[in-house]
């Protein structure tokens, strides 16, 4: 453990992130405080955790983003925009302004495992640590996961390893993080408004593997569209890097697929684990996931019967491409974990040669879909929009239609039958396109809910969005022959 010398600590924000901090630096013996203060910015009233810390002697200003003062050190909370005034003037306040897991390493930088991209963080971290367990070899699974970093630092053994996923956000505000091992699995355009453009998003990322060298490995899956943009980020002659792909690069470093068994090539060394269908997760994207965690698991040290072991035990999470139920021969899945169009896209992988019903949706981001649209429409039976986005996806996949029909000289755009394209439909309501999707889906289809929405138009996270779903199968399957509810899981 590493000795913080700061006397004065600004926390930026009173969210999970702030109330951690502030319990750690209570307690802390890596850093002696004289004063802690927590500026809550927008939140005005007080709530019983926040009187517990006051209690405890922690000031607490409220209401404000206007800082008094100066300290030694901010920890800002990941959802605070380095763009922000409010960030601006923490910055003005403070000598030195970090994130909170750069504090985490600082204090204990020994075997740190980091994993970042857009999407399959935490599907690939929770693999990780899955393997890691299967290897006994002690691990803790932190950071945007929904752990805090600098929770877990204070009773950590020597040996153990962080494994640590980690958001734009949260690197943003990094500068001496140097993990031994990190995975970057893909760059998509998503909160650019956070970061102020895509550059920065894909800089923020990239940041991960600043103090990285020949001793380190970075896992790179060089197939993603996005990661290839911005190579240049990386173009480093001291990283070592382990090319992931669905082929065979011919990498030195490489983890790939080869008559359909996962392979890892370590120094040149080939190491054949699982066929990829022993995977329990499902999707091509699920296979670089798996891929990326085999590579890093053994170089954390973990055998390569610990990594089989962990890749056929390990079972899809709550809320991505998640069986919910059988109804009536219709499969219903929850992805409400897919808050951007990539992810949507990807999760359609898992389901080759079906008649899909996708219900997408939500919070509108307002990102560009003149893409996204021409794919969902091909690959599709029926799209049903909903929610505040819903109007927006509707023109946009009626536009993709037109197009479609028109290169072809189709003349209905509607996708009625004797035509290879998906039929669109709106809905108000998550319940609503659920309903809809119920009636209009034959058996041996797929209800997937794969939103590309964020979901704060009609409840507050994807878990709560998720859940919602789960229950809405359960109360459609009991309008149902009892006899069709095959399968029914977390309603």
């Amino acid at each position: 453990m590493k000795l913080i010398n700061a006397h004065s600590l600004l926390i930026l924000g009173l969210g999970r992130t702030g109330k951690d901090l502030a319990l750690w630096a209570q307690t802390t013996k890596e850093a002696k405080f004289d004063h802690i203060c927590i500026y809550a910015g927008a939140q005005t009233e007080s709530t019983q955790a926040s009187r517990a810390l006051e209690a405890a002697g922690i000031e607490i200003v409220y209401g404000t983003e206007q800082i008094q003062g100066s300290f030694d050190l901010c920890v800002a909370s990941p959802g605070i925009s380095e763009h922000s005034a409010f960030f601006a003037a923490a910055r003005a306040a403070s000598q030195e302004i970090i994130g909170e897991p750069e504090l985490a390493y600082r204090c204990s930088p020994q075997n740190w495992c980091t994993i970042t991209g857009t999407n399959g963080k935490t599907t690939t971290t929770s693999l990780i640590h899955t393997i890691m367990q299967a290897a006994d070899k002690p691990s803790q699974a932190v950071g945007n996961i929904g752990n805090a970093c600098i929770r877990a630092v204070e009773h950590r053994s020597s040996d153990s390893w962080m494994v640590a996923e980690l958001s734009s956000y949260q690197l943003a505000t990094t500068s001496e993080l140097h993990p031994h091992v990190a995975v970057l699995l893909n760059i998509t355009p998503d909160h650019v408004s956070w970061h102020g453009s895509i550059e920065a998003y894909a800089a923020a990322k990239a940041k991960m593997f600043d103090q990285m060298g020949v001793h380190d490995l970075a896992i790179i899956d060089v197939d993603d569209a996005g990661i290839q943009r911005y190579t240049e980020l990386l173009a480093r002659n001291d990283l070592r890097i382990c090319e992931v792909s669905l082929t065979d690069t011919g990498a030195e470093n490489a983890a790939f697929v080869r008559n359909e068994a996962l392979v890892v090539r370590r120094s040149g060394h080939e190491i054949k684990l699982v066929a990829s269908s022993e995977l329990n997760i499902v999707g091509t994207h699920n296979i670089i996931n798996a891929l990326a965690a085999s590579a890093a698991s053994l170089e954390m040290g973990a055998s390569a019967e610990a990594v089989c072991t962990g890749l056929r035990t390990f079972m899809p999470l709550e809320h991505r491409i998640q069986l919910v139920g059988e109804i009536a021969g219709v499969r219903y899945i929850n992805d409400s974990k897919a808050t951007n169009t990539d992810a949507t896209l990807k999760a359609l992988t898992a389901f080759p040669n079906t008649a899909l019903t996708l219900l997408i949706g939500g919070h509108d981001k307002h990102t560009p879909l003149e893409e996204f649209a021409g794919e969902i429409v091909r690959k599709t039976a029926h799209i049903i929009c909903f929610g505040e986005a819903g109007p927006r996806l509707y023109e946009a996949c009626l536009e993709a239609l037109h197009q479609a029909c028109d290169a072809e000289q189709q003349s209905n755009h509607r996708g009625v039958e004797g035509t290879n394209y998906a039929q669109l439909h709106q809905a108000k309501h998550l319940k609503d396109a659920l309903w809809c999707a119920a009636k209009l889906t034959q058996p041996d289809g797929v209800v997937l809910l794969s939103p590309a929405c964020s979901s704060f138009d009609e409840f507050h996270s994807f878990e709560e969005r998720g859940a919602a779903f789960c229950s809405y199968v359960a109360e459609l399957s009991q309008t149902a022959d009892v006899s069709d509810m095959k399968v029914r899981y977390g309603a």
